[in-house]
C-alpha cells in the first residue's frame, strides 16, 4: 500500500482501494500489471533531442520530417507536449525543460535543460521560440528568463496566451485570469 500512496494524487484511502482491488483480482492480473510497469521502466526514456518520453530515439516528433524545425515550443514537462499535440494546431518541434525555475525549491537554470535549448536554437537556426510554461509564478519567471536569453540570438520569442476557457462565465473567473485575458486580447 505504501508504494501506491507515493504516486501523485493517491492518498492513503485510494492506496488501500488499489491494493484490495489487486488482491481481489486473479493472479494473472497482478502479473500483467507488474510486467507493464517493468516494461515501461525498461523501454521508455527521454528523447535525446527534445526530452520527450519515448520508446524510440529520437522520438516520433523529432523524427518526423514534416515538422517545422524553425519553430520550437518550450514546455516544462513531457506531458505538456501531448496536451498541445491533442489540439492538432501545432506542427513545429518541442523542447522539454524538465521543470521550471523555482529558487525556493532549489531549481535554478542549471537544473533545467536550458543550455540544450540554446544549443538547439543556434544549431537548427530556429526562427521562433514559443514559451508554453505553466501560467503560474514559476512558469512566468521561467518564460521571462528564457526570453532574455533567446531574444539576443535574433529569435522571435512568444508566450502562449492565457485567459478564459471556452464556455466559461466572466463572473466565475479570478482577477488574474481576467487580467491576462484583457492583456492578451486579439484584433477582430
Amino acid at each position: 500500500m505504501y508504494e501506491f500512496s507515493r504516486l501523485p494524487g493517491i492518498g492513503r484511502k485510494t492506496a488501500e482501494r488499489l491494493a484490495y482491488f489487486i488482491l481481489k483480482e486473479d493472479e494473472q492480473f497482478g502479473r500483467r500489471l507488474a510486467h507493464a510497469i517493468i516494461e515501461v521502466k525498461d523501454k521508455v526514456r527521454f528523447c535525446s533531442v527534445c526530452g520527450n518520453l519515448t520508446d524510440i530515439d529520437p522520438c516520433s516528433i523529432c523524427g518526423d520530417p514534416h515538422r517545422n524545425r524553425k519553430t520550437i515550443c518550450v514546455v516544462e514537462e513531457a506531458k505538456d507536449i501531448w496536451a498541445i499535440e491533442n489540439t492538432g494546431s501545432y506542427s513545429g518541434v518541442y523542447h522539454v525543460l524538465m521543470g521550471a525555475l523555482s529558487p525556493l525549491d532549489g531549481i535554478g537554470p542549471d537544473q533545467l535543460r536550458i543550455r540544450e535549448l540554446i544549443d538547439r536554437i543556434q544549431r537548427d537556426e530556429v526562427e521562433e521560440a514559443i514559451v508554453a510554461t505553466d501560467p503560474n509564478v514559476e512558469g512566468d519567471a521561467t518564460a521571462l528568463y528564457l526570453s532574455k536569453l533567446i531574444k539576443p540570438l535574433g529569435v522571435t520569442v512568444t508566450r502562449i496566451a492565457s485567459g478564459l476557457p471556452i464556455g466559461g462565465d466572466l463572473e466565475y473567473a479570478d482577477s488574474i485570469t481576467l487580467s491576462r485575458a484583457m492583456t492578451g486580447r486579439i484584433s477582430m
